[in-house]
Parts: C-alpha cells; structure tokens; sequence
C-alpha cells in the first residue's frame, strides 16, 4: 500500500458524508456552492481542493469529493513520483521494447516470449494493511495482483512475496510475521497458484512497518491480450465477482475509518478499513474470466483494487473514447443503506468491471451463471465526455474521467541530498571491525553466518506455501530463481526472482539500486534463462523529507540506467510511500523483480551441488575486499556505514550470456549465485541444496581467506561441471571475459575448507534451519 497516513480526522470526515439523510446531488451542489466539506480529512490539500471546483465549476458533490480524494491520493496518483518515473521510458529503448507488448499505465506489464505465447508479470506492496490486520493484509495483497494480471487476459500462474520485517526476536514481529506468512499462504494455496519465490529480511528499519510486496506471474497467447478501456456507445459496463460492501473502505487511500457512521442497523456492521479476501470466490472468477476471453465476449476489463469503483470506472471512461454513465443502484451490495461515498470508494475484493457489446450480454451472464458468478450491468459507455454517476434517482458524479484518474496533480518535491548524514556514514567504513582469523575463529564465523536471521533457511516460511500445486512448477525456494514451464509440448518456460539489499541502497541509492537489479539478473541467468524484463516495487519513507526524495530519485535512475545497459526494460510496478515509524523512514528498499525466459525447462541449470561426486567447483566473478552494508557487518557488528559493492552491469550481461548458453547445451551440473553472506555462505547453501560436501582451497579467490569467505563483491556465482568438462568451461569462460578460479571438487559429507577445515553437512543442516523453528516454533505436519 502507498498513501498518506491514516489522519483520525478522517473518521469524523467520513460520518459527515455518510450520515447525509438525502442525497448530496450535481444539483444541490449547485444551490450550495458555501457548504462546508471535510476535503482536508480526506487527505487533500487547500489548493487541490481549490483545482476540483475550478475543474467543475461548482463544489463536488459528496460522492466527487470521495472520488478526487482516493483517486488524487499517493497510492492512486502517483503525484510525488511521476515526474521521477518519466525516465523509465525516458531510457527505453526501440531494442528494449521490441517484445514489450504492455508497459507502464496498464494494469501489468506483458512480454512476449516466443512461439506465440506472452507472460504478464508485476510486483505491488500492500505493506500498511498487512500491519493493521497481517492475515487479511497479506492475503488480500495477493488476491489484488492476481486480478491485476487476469485483467490483461492471462491465467496467473505463480505467486512470490518479497517480506521485510523488524527484529527476529522483537515481538511485533512474533506478532504480524506469522499472520503475513499464513494470509499469503491461505490465499495463494487456495487459488491453486505456487509461490515460487521471494524474500525474507529482518531489519530493525521495518519494525512497526513490514512490506509486504506481492508478485503474480500470469501467460497468455499473445491474442489474447485484453486493455482496460471503454469505448463503442451504447456497449455495457459490467460489474461481475463479489458484491460491495463496507470493509475495506480506506484500504489503500485516505478513507481509512472504523465506523462508517454510528447508525448501526441491519447490515452495517463496524469493518475493517483492511480488505477481507475470499479466495474461492477468486479463484471460480479467474475461471469465469478466462472463459470470457476465449469466447471473444469482453472489449475493454478493469478490476477493482485500491480505491474500488471510483478507480474502475474513472480508469475505463479516461482511457476510453467517449463517457460513461453509471447507475449505483444497479451495484449488488452486501451491506443496507451504503452512500454513494461508500459505495463508490469501496475497496471489498473479488469483483472485476468489463466492457461488453449489446449483443453479448446475454451470453457474457450465461458464462457468469455457469461460474455462479454475480454479474451485473451498471451502466453503459455514451458519446459525450463525462462520467455521469447516478444514485437514487439523482446524479451524484459529473465530471471529466481524465481529471480524476489520468490528470491528478503532479508534485516536484524538494529533493535534497543531506550531505551530513549520507558522508558520515559513507565515511564509517566496516575497514576497523574486528574480523576472525584462525581457522577456528573463522569455522564459527561460518557457522554463525549460516544461521543468521537473513541468511538462515527459510522452509519454516516456504514450507506453508504450495510450490508445486498445477504440476508445472520447475524449481522454487531455496533455488535462486522460480521456474515454471508455460508450454507442456515445446518445454518452453520462464524464471522470475525478485531482490533488494536495502543496506547497500542507504550506503548510495544509485548503486544500490542497480545492485538489486543485477541480483535478480543473475538469479534469473543461474537457471539458465535469458533474463526478458524488468518490474519493480519501490518502498519508501515519506515523500515530504527532501533526503527521501533524494534516495527515490537516485534508486529510480539507478534502475532506469541499469535496465538500458542488461538491454531488459521496466515493463511496469509500484510506489510504495509513507513507510516509516513517526519520523523515522524505513531503509530504502527498491525491490527489483525480473523475468526472463528458457527455451526448454527441463535443460534448466540445477541448484547447488547437484550433479555427482567429483565434479569441477568454479567461482565466476572476481572477489574483491566489499564489506560495506554486508550481511557479516550487519549481523556480527550491527554496523551499516561505508561503500557498497561495486557494480559492473555489462559484466552481468556477459555473465548471463555465458550461463544461458552453457545451460542450453547442458555444460553444468549445478550453480548458486553469490550475494548476502558471500562465498562463504554460499558454499554452505549449494552443499545442502545437493545433498554433498566439497573440498575447495581459497588461495586464487582474494588476498586473505577472511575477504575471500564474507566479501559480498557483486558479479559472482558458483558452478559445478563434470570433471572432464572442467578445462572446456574454463576456456569459455576466459572468452566471454568473465574471470574464474577453480576451487576444488564435490564429494563426500563435509564441506572441507583448506584454510578452515571440516564442517559436517549434518552440522551445517542443524545450524541453517533451526533459527526460525526455534523462534516462531515448529510447523504442524
């Protein structure tokens, strides 16, 4: 979720407009141009006000100032970011967008992949829910991105949620961690979709403000593609899925209230602002609208996400080519005595709004009653230029579409670099940390790294995900990347990852951000695919702190810079702001997603040690002394202070070549990208992952064993190939300019470390996954 704070003063704003005893139509807005209106609680300020009555020449009615306030808030307008956003498609080129078949605006990205076939894919957050009501946050996140991607036409196909959290060991995080993980898992696994992927962090940044980003992967023939508009006069709007009521009202926008006015009759009863999910309901609407798009029976569909009607309608009538009426008595509810206001702003799940042509309607029911899905016609698309909104008999909303949902205000807010702060903990560089350096010292260190918070396994949260459900899943958690096979006959399919080390983008934005691009880069090509397109989720603190602004923008163009070098271009995303705990912004956390496509799934690249005893151990990348924001730093010292790592985007490019092509002709038996923790917890990883121990010498990887284990130097991945393949991949390597050391070879039950010594597999296993169990308990078979 983004959007301003929730103010108290909106509950008072709210009853004001709920408890009108008559209608507050276009024409008693008219006879009242003085009457006072509660726009501040609403969330908009003097002069937006002031710009809704220029635009209408007359004050709103109380349904248009419901409208304005929600679609015209941060989650909905995009205000304070759109002027940073431009340079995504500033930097966007012809090449990039040459299988880019939807992009930034619509409801999800779309790529095309080959033979026919597409995939939409995209990351939201709905971060400030998942605090209030962590069940119904989380697993109402998930239901919205997956109608994102059903409103392009596709089926959804798998799920994945990057997660960040305050302390292990604080007790909101005992308190909203467990709540998270069981509404994504109760949602997704009801939908029948994996979760394929994503994250799991802990930071005492996020404490009193977890994210929760949601990403859904859906495909589709490339035909099949579906826009939301609405267009052709006299075709039908429809309003199909559940039916409206007044939880969620405030979900994502600024109408957050608990009472929604004290008369509490038959049917209103006090709901939560957070949304409350019904995933069966889901899932027989994902059914019913893949039906309707292979009849041919839908012109232009929306669905209804933050800010409910007041988003769809605005959204289809905006991108449309003439107006729309619409008749809010005609609105199946679920609740007596609902305001327009209410109705409009909305934001209870499940429901879709689809264009149909007269003649279709009978048939487009007849889909909905198969699917025992509730369908409606609501209105219908006009010649003219308005939106015209009706409620018992009055008109309540008549307004040009464009200015609500396309043509909101547009903020160019102070950024400002706060050079005190961003030196001195550029300045405060991990160089002095005491670090261990006998083999004993530096056999615990491993051993403590392995079961650190962010490094340690993460099955206790995995594990209560269906990662194999629809039978077409390839790989998901702990691999690097998700995969799952699109086209049972050809093999063709995708891999999606997401990343972000938000240490690295406090240490430079700039940096950090495309360090977290090049991340989920290379997790994507250490399955063996071409890493395609990009999406991203950018979480933030508040928009009004000139230094917040100054991260937003670097972390943008960082992004934006990067994906013009990898050649993957941003197809799409969201801004999340306003997360931070009274004063005190999370770390910026630029969450990067990307997709990439691999001809033929089962040539995929295994993860970790997976192929036999006696296989070539290599390290493509070169290792450098980057400490700065390191997961050793961080967990051993509690320090954050110096320079990242340093990026090096066209050797990401070369490194991708080189692992896609030697997947393709089936030259490695196995690989695991490196990242928090370094090579040090990566071997630990890849030797569990396999099943075996390796014997491996760190001489030829850095000046000393310590910089060689923890160093986060970005750029590298660890390979195994047969024996007898060794010297042939080593050549290939020098060719495509990518540096290698060969470290040692797989076998045995150990992970035997010249310069450390042995450490048992069964050792390694109990300290890797024991750290969550033992904090938020054991999982029921």
């Amino acid at each position: 979720m983004a959007g301003t704070p929730f103010p108290a003063t909106t509950l008072t704003a709210v009853t004001e407009l709920a408890d009108q005893v008559t209608v507050d139509s276009v024409a008693s807005a008219q006879a009242s141009p003085d009457q006072p209106q509660p726009y501040a609680a609403l969330g908009l300020k003097d002069d937006e006000y002031a710009r809704i009555r220029e635009i209408l020449g007359r004050r709103p009615t109380d349904a248009e100032l419901a409208m304005y306030s929600v679609m015209w808030s941060e989650h909905c307008s995009y205000k304070s970011s759109k002027v940073h956003l431009r340079y995504f498609g500033e930097t966007t080129t012809e090449e990039m967008k040459a299988t880019m078949l939807a992009g930034i605006g619509e409801n999800a990205g779309v790529v095309s992949i080959g033979d026919g076939w597409a995939v939409t894919f995209k990351v939201e957050s709905h971060n400030h829910p998942s605090y209030v009501e962590p069940y119904q946050g989380a697993a109402t996140g998930v239901g919205g991105i997956v109608r994102d991607i059903m409103a392009m036409g596709a089926r959804p196909i798998a799920v994945g949620d990057p997660l960040r959290f305050g302390p292990i060991d604080a007790p909101d995080t005992a308190r909203v961690l467990p709540g998270i993980v069981s509404g994504i898992g109760g949602y997704g696994n009801c939908l029948g979709l994996p979760n394929v992927g994503g994250e799991v962090v802990f930071d005492a940044s996020y404490a009193g403000n977890p994210l929760v980003n949601a990403l859904c992967v859906g495909a589709l023939r490339t035909e099949d593609l579906h826009l939301a508009f609405a267009s052709g006069t006299g075709n039908k709007i429809i309003l199909f899925g559940a039916t409206t009521g007044l939880d969620g009202i405030g979900g994502v926008s600024v109408l957050a209230s608990e009472t929604f006015g004290d008369d509490e009759g038959p049917g209103r009863k006090k709901l939560p602002s957070v949304q409350v999910g019904d995933p069966f309901t889901e899932k027989v609407l994902i059914e019913c609208c893949l039906e309707l798009f292979h009849a041919g029976l839908v012109v232009g569909i929306q669905d209804l996400g933050g800010a409910g009607l007041s988003c769809a309608t605005s959204e289809l009538a905006s991108a449309g080519s003439g107006g729309m009426h619409v008749d809010l008595d005609a609105v199946p509810l679920r609740a007596t005595g609902m305001t327009a206001a209410e109705i409009l702003s909305s934001e209870s799940q499940e429901r879709m709004c689809a264009v149909v042509t007269p003649e279709n309607v009978d048939a487009f029911m007849a889909v909905c009653r198969k699917w025992d899905t509730i369908a409606t016609v609501i209105g219908e698309v006009t010649d003219g230029d308005r939106l015209v909104i009706t409620s018992r008999g009055e008109t309540v909303v008549d307004v040009p579409p464009r200015t609500v949902a396309h043509e909101g205000p547009v903020y160019e807010r102070p950024v400002a670099r706060d050079d005190a702060a961003q030196d001195a903990l550029a300045a405060d560089g991990p160089e002095s940390l005491p670090r261990p350096e006998t083999p004993s010292e530096l056999r615990a260190e491993i051993l403590r790294m392995a079961a650190a918070p962010n490094l340690a396994s993460r099955a206790w949260v995995t594990d209560q995900y269906d990662r194999f459900v629809r039978g077409n899943t390839v790989a998901a958690a702990p691999t690097d990347a998700g995969v799952v096979r699109i086209d049972e006959s050809t093999g063709r399919g995708i891999a999606v990852a997401t990343d972000c080390n938000a240490r690295f983008v406090a240490l430079d934005p700039y940096v950090g951000a495309q360090l977290a691009l090049a991340e989920a880069y290379r997790n994507v090509a250490t399955s063996g695919a071409v890493p395609l397109a990009v999406t991203d989720c950018l979480n933030f603190g508040s928009p009004e702190d000139p230094h917040v602004m100054w991260q937003f923008s670097q972390a943008v163009r960082g992004i934006a810079d990067g994906c013009a070098v990898l050649g993957t271009p941003v197809t799409g995303g969201n801004v999340s702001f306003y997360n931070q705990t009274g004063t005190t912004a999370i770390l910026p956390t630029p969450v990067v997603g990307v997709l990439g496509v691999i001809d033929d799934v089962t040539r995929r690249i295994p993860s970790g040690f997976a192929g036999a005893d006696g296989d070539a151990v290599l390290l493509l990348g070169a290792t450098r002394e980057e400490l700065g924001g390191s997961e050793w730093a961080h967990e051993v010292h509690g320090h954050l202070g110096g320079r990242p790592p340093a990026v090096d985007l066209e050797h990401e490019r070369r490194l991708g070549d080189l692992l896609a092509a030697a997947g393709s002709q089936g030259a490695l038996t196995g690989s695991h990208d490196l990242s928090d923790g370094g090579l040090a917890q990566a071997l630990v990883e890849a030797a569990l992952a396999g099943g075996r121990g390796a014997s491996v010498t760190l001489g030829g990887v850095a000046a000393d064993t310590f910089t060689a284990l923890f160093s986060e130097s970005a750029g590298r991945v660890l390979v195994t190939v047969p024996a007898d393949g060794a010297e042939e991949f080593l050549a290939r390597a020098a060719a495509a300019d990518v540096a290698v050391v060969r470290l040692g070879e797989t076998g045995g039950d150990a992970l035997r470390i010249a310069e450390v010594g042995d450490l048992g597999l069964d050792e390694l296993r109990a300290a890797w996954e024991g750290t969550l169990p033992a904090r938020f308990g054991a999982l029921s078979v």
